[in-house]
């Protein structure tokens, strides 16, 4: 055990920046591409009922899971920046507190979620944008999504406890877990028990059940480098608060994510359901690159972390430059793949010619995002790692309702549907310059004040 634990320190402080961000990010992306498939195979099955409303309403109900995904972020990553940093700075005893009370508060969120979702239910899917053809799909969805809201935050969390103290590959294994049990269960419960969209949902949270218990187990077994304790169950004062000064604007970006993707398909619905069907599935594929960016950026988290609180700046520069290099070089060939092969890829989950032409469209538009993308969030990940939530909001701020959301309404009025899924890629080029601009200005300081 000593071995592992001291292989996982190396990596985070002395391993070069190249190979350790491809050491840490690449399982993740790994994962991260199994997990694509919770998405992609979801809207495959729902695909094969012929029924292109279904397809619509499971992209309507998703900004429900974004939100659950967004309330366990405040956890996850509130916690995952401590217990970084706790362990860069030898405090493990600290770490340990951290993990307990992470997994304690997303059992608490869970509960309040699923009765006030469930409260509000027939208000939140008008909300979502569901219409006359699409309001029964999308409310048997997102019910189900809400009853299990505790398998799916718990996933999610774990996840990233056992990313922050290095142990990546462990955090795989659930994900992995949890993935071929939902492609094992979807056709089970769509065709077989003749569920449909609510079978697809079943399974969905299933799966999340099983990542869960998975991680969970890693804990118990004593594999880990953390442990989760009973005697750290009850919260101190001072861990609760950097959990959330780090966590509560982290959940404030996913949730102005969520509300930028609201608007988007409320407005996508005036073109038609079938419109917000075919921009569902080129945004669920658009998931493959997403899953990249986002893989190394959680990735670097944990190097940033650490090497903040052990005070090696220099490092820190070194890590920042690897990982934005190896993902804008990676998301780049994906990029070309989604351009070349667009018809073919929206065209695995529908054969309605009209959803294939806009949704080729629409992924040829939103592709241009994945070479900038990533840049924004490794530094938005970086200054949460650090410690420094309200810099990695603010470029949540500026990016969602300062630039992406007025461009959108903006690019809708002046050239229609077309025009506005040209906003994001606009987005993403100027956040680029700011967000990378505003990180490696901060460590700059830190190291220059190490130096004086």
């Amino acid at each position: 055990m000593q071995e592992k634990e001291d292989k996982r320190i190396y990596t985070l402080s002395k391993e070069k920046p190249a190979k350790a961000v491809l050491k840490l990010g690449l399982p993740l992306v790994a994962g991260m591409f199994i997990m694509v498939l919770y998405n992609l195979v979801d809207t495959y099955f729902i695909g094969l009922t012929k029924d292109d409303y279904q397809l619509a309403a499971v992209n309507l109900a998703y900004p429900i899971m974004m939100i659950a995904i967004a309330v366990s972020n405040m956890v996850g990553t509130g916690a995952a920046s401590l217990i970084a940093r706790s362990l860069g700075a030898g405090e493990t005893e600290k770490a340990n507190h951290t993990v307990t009370v992470g997994v304690v508060l997303t059992v608490v969120n869970s509960v309040l979620m699923t009765g006030i979702g469930l409260i509000f239910l027939p208000g939140i899917v008008t909300g979502l944008g569901a219409k006359a053809n699409t309001v029964v799909y999308t409310t048997q969805y997102a019910k189900v999504i809400l009853l299990g809201s505790i398998f799916t935050m718990g996933s999610f969390t774990m996840g990233q406890l056992l990313r922050s103290e290095g142990s990546v590959r462990i955090s795989i294994m659930g994900m992995v877990c949890g993935t071929v049990a939902n492609m094992i269960l979807d056709p089970v419960f769509i065709f077989g028990l003749g569920l449909q969209i609510r079978g697809a949902a079943i399974a969905t949270i299933l799966g999340n059940a099983l990542s869960c218990v998975v991680s969970l187990w890693y804990y118990v077994s004593g594999r880990t480098l953390l442990k989760i304790r009973l005697c750290d169950v009850k919260p101190s004062k001072e861990i609760l608060k950097e959990i959330f000064w780090v966590g509560v604007p982290a959940t404030l970006e996913t949730l102005l994510s969520s509300v930028a993707y609201i608007i988007n398909n409320n407005l996508a619905v005036g073109y038609g359901e079938l419109t917000v069907a075919a921009m569902g599935i080129a945004q669920k594929i658009m998931t493959l690159g997403n899953y990249i960016y986002q893989g190394m950026a959680s990735g670097t988290q944990p190097l940033m972390g650490y090497n903040y609180g052990a005070k090696n700046y220099a490092r820190m520069l070194q890590v920042l430059k690897a990982g934005l290099l190896v993902v804008s070089g990676i998301e780049g060939c994906v990029m070309l793949g989604f351009g070349l092969l667009a018809p073919q890829l929206i065209g695995i989950f529908t054969e309605n010619p009209e959803v294939i032409g806009v949704g080729s469209r629409v992924l040829r538009a939103i592709m241009c995002i994945l070479p900038f993308v990533g840049a924004v969030a490794m530094s938005r990940t970086s200054f949460q790692a650090m410690g420094k939530p309200q810099y990695a909001f603010g470029i949540t701020l500026v990016r969602q309702l300062i630039l992406y959301v007025p461009l959108l309404l903006l690019l809708h009025h002046v050239a229609g549907f077309y025009g506005m899924i040209w906003a994001q890629p606009i987005t993403e080029v100027v956040m680029m310059v700011v967000s990378v601009g505003m990180l490696y200005r901060s460590i700059r300081q830190r190291l220059r004040w190490e130096s004086l």
